[in-house]
């Protein structure tokens, strides 16, 4: 039940509230359970020549407001898990970082994302196209975005539930994406 609420809208306090748990257990079995899972490879289907990639960004915080983190996620249209992700700044620098997590069976993929600037520079594969959100063309992907709102509490845009470490943000992002990606295999195949 404790693995179960760690994915879920709920702040680590609640879950310590709820299971009767002090706040340094409650982060020691986030950490074992994040550090324990397989490489971030094993989650995702391997691509297909015809798939689509589509990319996006969204900020959290960590600690306070003034301290942006941005989520990079590169979701494939097909199976909708996600094939790739980097926390960092919204610089060209981190979506370098997304371009090189992508599995090699999805860099030759068609991809869309929005107009930022970073994508154009990166993934100037002559496959990629920069539409905007009227098109469809990035639809599951701002989809995945509030199913993430949704169920992470340290990503809704105003909420108390936020990081006070880089390190539990990096550990909760990485223990949800995983478990979101088995979810959609298990539904897709």
């Amino acid at each position: 039940m404790l693995e179960k609420a760690l994915r879920e809208r709920l702040s680590l306090r609640g879950i310590c509230r709820i299971f009767n748990l002090s706040l340094e257990t409650v982060l020691l079995v986030l950490r074992h359970l994040a550090t324990a899972l397989p490489a971030f490879r094993y989650a995702v289907a391997p691509g297909r020549p015809d798939d689509v990639l589509e990319l996006d960004e969204m900020h959290s915080f960590v600690y306070r407001r003034k301290q942006k983190r941005w989520l990079w996620v590169a979701l494939c249209r097909r199976t909708r898990q996600v094939v790739a992700y980097v926390i960092g700044d919204r610089s060209e620098r981190s979506c370098r970082r997304l371009f090189k997590r992508i599995p090699e069976s999805y860099r030759r993929c068609t991809s869309y994302s929005d107009f930022w600037a970073a994508y154009a520079k990166v993934f100037q594969t002559g496959r990629h196209q920069s539409v905007g959100k009227e098109t469809g063309q990035t639809a599951h992907v701002e989809r995945w975005n509030g199913t993430l709102r949704q169920r992470l509490g340290r990503y809704v845009r105003r909420t108390l539930s936020f990081s006070k470490t880089d390190r539990y943000h990096h550990l909760a992002t990485k223990y949800f994406i995983w478990h979101y990606n088995l979810e959609c295999s298990i539904n897709t195949f």
